[in-house]
């Protein structure tokens, strides 16, 4: 195997054989999950979205590839058009109770 430079070190083969990064940063992150950089500082921000952290002397925000997987599925199944158990179609039908008015 060969030696991998300095650079190369938060590579990781994937299935494919392919090298892909571990670690991104917020553009890199927000290119991954198609979304604008400027909504993963907000969601950091208010804490929401997926998780990140701070590394390096320079504390720059990075993602790791694999919670941004796991936080996309997430994502999925918590939602109704993914989900089908959470879908208010398959619900079954609600009746009201029968109560008294007092009138």
């Amino acid at each position: 195997m060969p030696a991998r430079s300095p650079s190369d070190r938060s590579a990781v083969p994937d299935a494919g054989g392919t090298t892909r990064r571990a670690f991104l940063n917020v553009r890199d992150a927000a290119e991954y999950l198609g979304l604008s950089p400027h909504t993963l500082y907000v969601w950091r921000h208010r804490r929401q979205g997926p998780p990140s952290f701070r590394m390096g002397p320079r504390g720059r925000v990075a993602y790791r590839v694999q919670a941004l997987d796991a936080w996309v599925c997430e994502q999925e199944q918590v939602d109704s058009r993914s989900n089908a158990a959470l879908s208010p179609l398959n619900a079954a039908p609600q009746t009201r109770s029968n109560y008294d008015t007092g009138a």
